[in-house]
C-alpha cells in the first residue's frame, strides 16, 4: 500500500525513526509593543506554559516575548525551519543569532547544550506571523556524546530545484537535507544520521503551482516517509487519496508516489529516512539508548548544567537588538556568518 495512513495534525506530528519528534507552529502574532512582545493584553494567558490551540497565537514559555527560554538537550539533532517570521537563538557554547524568512538552523545537541529560541515581534506597525517547523532527528548511539554543533542554512543559499511544465506552471523544492529533482543539499552536520547518503534522510519544502504534479521516486522499502500538507486551499491528491491542509500522509518509501494539486497553490513538507533501529530511552529534552544513559544525562545536567548559561541567569526573554538583522555568531563573536543579500 503506497499510502499507509493520513492523519489530521493536532499537536505533534506522528512521525517515526529516525525522527523523534516533529512540531508545526503557525502563530498569527499581532503588532509588536516596542519591546518585542505582543501589543495586546496577556491577561488570562497561562504564562510560561501557553500552548492553547484555541488561540491564534501562543506565548509558549515566554513571559513577555513569545518563545522558549533556555533549556537543555542531549542526544539528538534539531532541525528548525522558519518559512515566515523570525527566531532569536542563544546557546551555552557562546553562539547567538537571528534567522527566519526561509532560513533553516541545524543544531546537534550531542553531549549536551543549553539553548534558547525566542520569537521577537519586530514589527510595530503590522502583524508578525510566525510559521515554524521543528524536527528532532535522532543521533545513533555512537554519536550521542559528540561535541554540540550548530550551522545556519540561509534562505538565499539553500539549494532549490525548479521543475517546470510547458504552460509556465512549476514546482519549487527547497532541499534542506538529501536530494530531490536532481538537486543535493549543501551538507549535513558532521555526526548527523543524514551525513551518510545510504541513510536516505530527506527534508524538503515543496511549493506547487495549481494543477501540477510532483513525483517522489521509489527509494527504499525500509525507509520511513511522510508528507505534511501545511498550507493551501482545497485538497491535494496523494496517490489516489485526497488530503486537506494540516494533514500528514505516512507513505511507503519503496513506492513511487505521485502528488497532484488542484486549482490552488499547495505547500508541503517532506520528511524521510532509514530508521536507526536502536533502542530509544527518551524523557523531555534528553534522548538516549538506555535508561541508565538517561539517568546519567539528568545527573550530569544537575551537576554541570552542560557548562552553564553565559548570557545572564536572570534573563528569561533574551533577544537580539531590533536592528540586528539576520546573522549567526559563534564562540562568543569570534566567528560570524550572515546571509548574502
Amino acid at each position: 500500500m503506497k499510502v499507509k495512513n493520513i492523519s489530521k495534525i493536532e499537536g505533534r506530528l506522528p512521525i517515526r525513526d529516525p525522527y523523534i519528534m516533529g512540531a508545526y507552529h503557525f502563530d498569527k502574532y499581532p503588532e509588536g509593543n516596542g519591546k518585542f512582545g505582543p501589543k495586546v493584553s496577556l491577561a488570562g494567558r497561562n504564562i510560561r506554559s501557553d500552548f492553547d490551540n484555541k488561540n491564534e497565537w501562543r506565548m509558549y514559555h515566554g513571559e513577555n516575548i513569545p518563545g522558549f527560554p533556555h533549556h537543555p538537550h542531549r542526544g539528538f539533532e534539531i532541525i528548525t525551519i522558519i518559512p515566515e517570521g523570525y527566531a532569536d537563538h542563544f546557546d551555552s557554547k557562546g553562539s547567538k543569532g537571528r534567522y527566519g524568512q526561509g532560513d533553516v538552523q541545524l543544531m546537534s545537541a550531542g553531549s549536551g547544550v543549553l539553548h534558547a529560541e525566542m520569537f521577537p515581534l519586530i514589527h510595530e506597525d503590522k502583524p508578525n506571523p510566525l510559521r515554524l517547523f521543528q524536527i528532532w532527528l535522532n543521533l545513533p548511539g555512537k554519536n550521542k556524546l559528540t561535541d554540540p554543533n550548530y550551522k545556519m542554512l540561509w534562505a538565499e543559499k539553500i539549494p532549490t530545484a525548479v521543475v517546470e511544465q510547458g504552460d509556465g506552471k512549476k514546482v519549487t523544492v527547497k532541499v534542506i537535507l538529501g536530494e530531490y529533482a536532481g538537486t543535493k543539499d549543501s551538507g549535513a552536520l558532521t555526526h548527523s544520521w543524514a551525513a551518510d547518503p545510504n541513510n536516505h534522510v530527506g527534508v524538503a519544502l515543496v511549493d506547487m503551482d495549481p494543477n501540477f504534479e510532483f513525483v517522489l521516486p521509489a527509494v527504499s522499502s525500509t525507509m520511513n516517509r511522510f508528507v505534511l500538507f501545511y498550507d493551501g486551499a482545497g485538497t491535494i491528491e496523494v496517490d489516489t487519496y485526497k488530503m486537506k491542509s494540516n494533514h500528514l500522509a505516512d507513505l511507503d518509501g519503496g513506492e513511487e508516489i505521485i502528488i497532484k494539486n488542484g486549482d490552488n497553490r499547495a505547500q508541503f513538507l517532506i520528511l524521510e529516512g532509514e530508521p536507526i533501529n536502536e533502542p530509544v530511552a527518551a524523557y523531555g529534552p534528553f534522548v538516549m539508548n538506555t535508561q541508565q544513559e538517561l539517568q546519567d544525562a539528568f545527573r550530569e545536567y544537575q551537576v554541570t548544567e552542560f557548562g552553564g548559561w553565559p548570557w545572564g541567569d536572570k534573563e528569561t526573554d533574551l533577544v537580539n537588538s531590533k536592528d540586528a538583522g539576520r546573522f549567526a555568531s559563534y564562540n562568543f563573536g569570534k566567528e560570524m556568518d550572515k546571509p548574502t543579500v
